[in-house]
């Protein structure tokens, strides 16, 4: 187990991961702590509608590239559905990191042919149900980790 983990934790620490992720890992595998084991042992599940844990570099945290991974989960579904010309909206809250992972979910989404909108500041979840409804979206996305601690965040779908 402990070898699945380090190898993970070394794939983490070269590119194409980006330089400060890349530069925490790298510190992670120095200090050999649980730290490490936690971010690595597992890959963050996506539970009732969406994924939420502690921000941090490894698959079981929320980074970048797992929200990156949950949205191309999303659009992979809204692209076998057929749908043509697809949308989505979508909302961020005041948490740490919020406005960079909503930056990320809407790149994924546009890379995919998805066509999304972000709103320009802060939102809550219920504006953004109606803004699916208003735009005509076939999906939405918001930025939360609703009542968990600081060092958490997530996205619901």
């Amino acid at each position: 187990m402990e070898e699945e983990i380090l190898k993970k934790a070394h794939q983490w620490a070269q590119e194409p991961f980006d330089k400060t992720t890349r530069k925490e890992v790298r510190d992670l595998i120095d200090s050999g702590s649980e730290a490490l084991m936690d971010a690595f042992y597992r890959d963050l599940e996506f539970g009732t509608g969406g994924l939420r844990g502690i921000m941090g570099p490894g698959t079981n945290r929320v980074n970048r590239y797992t929200i990156a991974m949950a949205t191309q989960g999303l659009c992979n579904y809204i692209q076998s559905c057929g749908i043509e010309n697809p949308k989505a909206a979508i909302a961020y809250d005041c948490r740490n990191n919020s406005r960079a992972f909503a930056e990320v979910t809407a790149e994924v989404f546009s890379a995919n042919g998805i066509e999304a909108y972000l709103f320009e500041d802060l939102r809550p979840t219920p504006e953004l149900s109606f803004a699916i409804r208003q735009l005509g979206c076939h999906t939405g996305v918001v930025v939360t980790a609703s009542h968990n601690p600081p060092e958490y965040n997530g996205i619901k779908m």
